[in-house]
C-alpha cells in the first residue's frame, strides 16, 4: 500500500512535469509562429537600427515577410529593389516634387546633368499643379527646333501616360540615345485639344550666355542657364558690353530653368552695391540665411530691363527679384515659373543620394517665390509661331529708347 502510494505519487509528479514541459514548448512555438514580422525577416543587415520608438514599423516588414514567403514567383524578388522601392515610397510621400531617392544609376545620371551634358531632348520639366510641365526648352536643342514651348503641359510620353510619373521617371522616359525618337503628347494653354509632337534625340550641351547689339545704344545678355561656369562667363559678357560702347542693357532669362544660387548671386553682385541683400533662405527651423551682393559696382547705375516667362525659374526668378526690389529694374514678360525652393544633394550609401528640399527662396522685398512666380512690371505676351518679331524684346528696347 505504501508503495502503491509512493509510485502514485512520482507518477503525479512525472504528469506534472509533461504539462509544463508540454506547456512550455508549446508557448514557445506559439510565440515563434506569432513573433514580431521584423524577426521572421532572415539575413537582413541593420533591421534594428532603423525602428524610432515613435514610429511602429510592423506592417512593415509584414508585408516585406509575406511577399518572401507567399509571393508566387519568388524569382522575380529582389531585397535591393524592395529597400529603394521602399525608399522611394517614402520620399514621394512628403508631396514635394523637387526631394528624391536617386538610387546608384540614377545618381551617377544626375551628376552627368549637372555637368551639363547629356543625351535627349532638351528640356527642363517639372510639376506644376500637379501636372508634368515644360518648365523651358534650352537654347537651340532638339526640343525647341520641334516646336516645344514653356508652360506646355506633357500628357503622354510615347505611349506612357504621365498623370502617375514623378518628375525623374518622366527624365528616364524622355531620355535615349543620340538619334532615337521620341513622341510627346502636350497641351498648351490657349488650345483646347492635345497636339503630338515627335522630337529626334541628341547630345545636349548646356549653353550659357548669348550675346549681341541692338540700335540705340543696346546690349542685350541672354542667359540660358545658371552653372558652375556662368559666374566666369557673365563676366566675360560684361567685357564685351563694355568694349560695343553701348550704354543700356537687356537682361534676357526667358526660359532660363535656373541651376546653381552662387551663380545667381554672384551675378547680382554686378547689379547691387555691396552688403545689399539678393535673396533670402528660409530652413524648416525657422532660421535663415542671406545671400549678399559682392558689389562689383559696374553695372550698379547702368540702364536695365529684365525679360522674364514661364520658363524663368529658381536662380532666374531670384536674380529678377533681387534688380527689381533693389534697383527698381522693370520686369517685362510673363509671370515666372514659381520654383522657390532650395535642394541639397547628399550622397548616400552605395553610390545611391537623397535630393532633398532643405529652404525656400524669399526676394528682399520678403515676397516668397516658391508657386507663386514673380508678376513682371509690363506683361508682354510671347510671339506666336506666325510672328518673326520678339514683342518682349520690342517692349523692352523700347522702353529704354
Amino acid at each position: 500500500m505504501v508503495e502503491w502510494s509512493r509510485s502514485k505519487k512520482y507518477l503525479s509528479v512525472a504528469v506534472a512535469l509533461f504539462v509544463v514541459s508540454a506547456s512550455f514548448f508549446l508557448g514557445i512555438g506559439v510565440g515563434y509562429i506569432n513573433r514580431p514580422a521584423i524577426e521572421k525577416v532572415a539575413n537582413v543587415l541593420n533591421k534594428e537600427t532603423a525602428k524610432p520608438a515613435e514610429v511602429d514599423f510592423s506592417l512593415f516588414w509584414d508585408v516585406w515577410h509575406r511577399l518572401e514567403s507567399q509571393y508566387v514567383d519568388k524569382s522575380k524578388i529582389d531585397r535591393e529593389k524592395l529597400v529603394e522601392g521602399a525608399i522611394s515610397g517614402m520620399v514621394q510621400a512628403v508631396e514635394d516634387p523637387y526631394t528624391i531617392f536617386l538610387p546608384p544609376q540614377e545618381a551617377k545620371d544626375f551628376q552627368a546633368d549637372i555637368k551639363g551634358r547629356f543625351e535627349g531632348i532638351g528640356t527642363e520639366i517639372g510639376i506644376r499643379k500637379g501636372v508634368l510641365t515644360v518648365i523651358a526648352p534650352l537654347r537651340d536643342s532638339p526640343a525647341e527646333r520641334a516646336g516645344i514651348k514653356a508652360g506646355d503641359k506633357i500628357l503622354k510620353i510615347d505611349e506612357t501616360i504621365t498623370a502617375d510619373l514623378s518628375v525623374e521617371e518622366a527624365v528616364r522616359k524622355i531620355r535615349g540615345e543620340k538619334g532615337t525618337r521620341v513622341k510627346l503628347t502636350i497641351l498648351r494653354d490657349i488650345e483646347s485639344d492635345p497636339r503630338e509632337i515627335a522630337v529626334i534625340r541628341d547630345t545636349i550641351v548646356v549653353p550659357n550666355i548669348k550675346t549681341n547689339s541692338k540700335p540705340g545704344g543696346i546690349f542685350v545678355i541672354q542667359l540660358a542657364h545658371f552653372s558652375e561656369n556662368s559666374p566666369e562667363d557673365f563676366r566675360k559678357a560684361i567685357g564685351e558690353f563694355a568694349k560695343s560702347g553701348n550704354k543700356k542693357l537687356v537682361l534676357d532669362l526667358r526660359n532660363d530653368p535656373g541651376g546653381y544660387l552662387n551663380a545667381a548671386v554672384d551675378i547680382a553682385s554686378w547689379f547691387l552695391p555691396a552688403g545689399e541683400t539678393v535673396v533670402t533662405e528660409r530652413r524648416a527651423d525657422g532660421s535663415e540665411e542671406i545671400y549678399r551682393s559682392s558689389g562689383y559696382n559696374f553695372l550698379e547705375k547702368t540702364p536695365t530691363v529684365v525679360l522674364v516667362n514661364q520658363g524663368s525659374a529658381s536662380a532666374s526668378e531670384i536674380l529678377a527679384g533681387a534688380l527689381r526690389d533693389q534697383r527698381d529694374i522693370t520686369l517685362v514678360g510673363e509671370k515666372t515659373f514659381g520654383k522657390g525652393s532650395v535642394q541639397e544633394l547628399q550622397e548616400l550609401s552605395k553610390g545611391a543620394s537623397l535630393k532633398i528640399t532643405i529652404a525656400k527662396w524669399f526676394t528682399p522685398s520678403g515676397e516668397s517665390i516658391n508657386e507663386n512666380g514673380l508678376e513682371p512690371d509690363i506683361i508682354v505676351k510671347a510671339a506666336t509661331s506666325t510672328e518673326a518679331a520678339d514683342p518682349v524684346l520690342e517692349k523692352a528696347l523700347e522702353l529704354l529708347r
